[in-house]
């Protein structure tokens, strides 16, 4: 059976929205203000992570933004994403230009809840707010991987909204990454 992790770059409050600063948002770009040996530090553990991942699991605005970038990157790294199966959630998406991609147009919780079913490992979730949130509301989500950046915007999206129900999580692993970052890593607790 499949596990599905949810993996974001976050800011100390909680924040996801426009880490690049590519959509415009005032407080964007702040995944860039990091230096040098963190983001060294922050790239061999997301090596690591798909090294170890058997699928990607996306939202449509998502999806875009990596594969506008990544088929034409190379290295170890980039092949990994690039020859990873590609799952996107999408109802307008038709015809997804970067191989090994998949659309999955039904209702989310039933087409992620049968993924999960057919494969057998990590389903990583990146860069997907609105994907994880209804895939948390859905209790479809086995960990969240946390990598907290040290700034506070004040302002923007933050990784959860309003839920149906509280969601009790376990703090299972933390790590310094760099000389500033923090990766988190927790699990639902389902027996609470």
């Amino acid at each position: 059976m499949g596990k599905i992790i949810i993996s974001e770059n976050v800011s100390l409050d909680g924040v996801v929205q426009d880490p690049t600063g590519d959509e415009g948002f005032r407080h964007g770009g702040w995944f860039g203000q990091i230096g040098n040996k963190d983001r060294e530090a922050w790239a061999k553990v997301e090596l690591d992570e798909a090294l170890g991942t058997e699928a990607l699991l996306l939202g449509r605005r998502s999806y875009e933004w990596f594969a506008g970038r990544w088929p034409s990157r190379s290295g170890e790294w980039a092949d990994r994403l690039n020859s990873l199966p590609k799952y996107v959630v999408s109802s307008t998406l038709q015809d997804p230009a970067w191989n090994n991609s998949r659309v999955l147009k039904g209702e989310v919780g039933n087409e992620v809840s049968k993924l999960k079913q057919e494969l057998d490992g990590d389903i990583v979730v990146y860069a997907s707010f609105q994907l994880g949130r209804t895939l948390m509301e859905h209790d479809l989500v086995d960990e969240l991987r946390l990598m907290i950046y040290p700034v506070v915007l004040g302002a923007g999206e933050r990784l959860f909204g309003e839920t149906s129900d509280t969601k009790p999580m376990r703090l299972i692993n933390t790590q310094t990454v760099g000389d500033g970052l923090a990766f988190l890593t927790y699990e639902p607790v389902r027996d609470a």
